[in-house]
């Protein structure tokens, strides 16, 4: 049922790609942006049929260190990108708030990965980022999210298609860039240009987990 689902949202997306593309206009879009990894193949992708802006903002991400090391990743791609693509991509960065957000997760701090904290945790990043779609006047908001295997890309959607109800002054678009060998366009990206591959979600929780995982290949060497 969530591949016919993914494949539904994939279809919304050539949809409304479709619609524009027919009025000839390039509308703005806010899409909001975890890493450079992830963002490689959609920047391509949306920017050929967008005025596309990436909003990094991410304050599940820890330490600050790794949240400043992505930022600067994906700063540098999208400055490789705009040197050779007449379609320029913008990129703002949101104060970083690692605290806030911790405390804000301590109530699921036994949630296993891919569980409820996941789930609240995109809900409240693509929540302000699609509040902030709507407060600067933009046509669209979008995440790009959705290019991650590791991420349910229906319960990514859903989010999306409620957060809509709530600001109506923004369009929410429909997204599964896993599709049509987004993954395999993704890593031959990241090959070419060397682009960081960040090996744990983000947050304190899956930080700690990458660390139990480390301690236990090293005992076992």
């Amino acid at each position: 049922m969530r591949e016919k689902n993914r494949r539904h949202y994939y279809n919304l997306q050539l949809e409304e790609v479709e619609k524009i593309r027919a009025a000839g206009k390039r509308p703005s879009l806010l899409m909001h942006t975890c890493c450079a990894m992830c963002a490689c193949y959609p920047i391509g992708y949306l920017s050929e049929i967008f005025d596309l802006t990436l909003f990094y903002y991410n304050d599940n991400i820890y330490p600050e260190s790794e949240y400043e090391k992505r930022y600067s990743e994906l700063e540098r791609y999208v400055g490789i990108y705009n040197s050779t693509h007449p379609h320029q991509v913008r990129l703002i960065k949101n104060p970083y708030h690692g605290d806030e957000y911790r405390e804000r997760m301590i109530p699921y701090k036994d949630s296993p990965e891919g569980g409820e904290r996941c789930t609240v945790c995109f809900d409240m990043r693509m929540d302000a980022s699609m509040k902030y779609a709507e407060d600067n006047h933009y046509d669209y908001f979008t995440t790009v999210m959705t290019v991650s295997r590791q991420k349910d890309s229906r319960m990514l959607n859903e989010i999306g298609e409620t957060l809509q109800k709530k600001y109506p002054g923004v369009r929410y678009f429909f997204s599964d860039f896993k599709k049509d060998g987004g993954l395999e366009k993704a890593a031959e990206i990241i090959r070419e240009y060397d682009i960081y591959r960040q090996n744990y979600c983000g947050c304190v929780y899956s930080y700690g987990e990458m660390l139990e995982r480390a301690r236990k290949e090293y005992k076992a060497d």
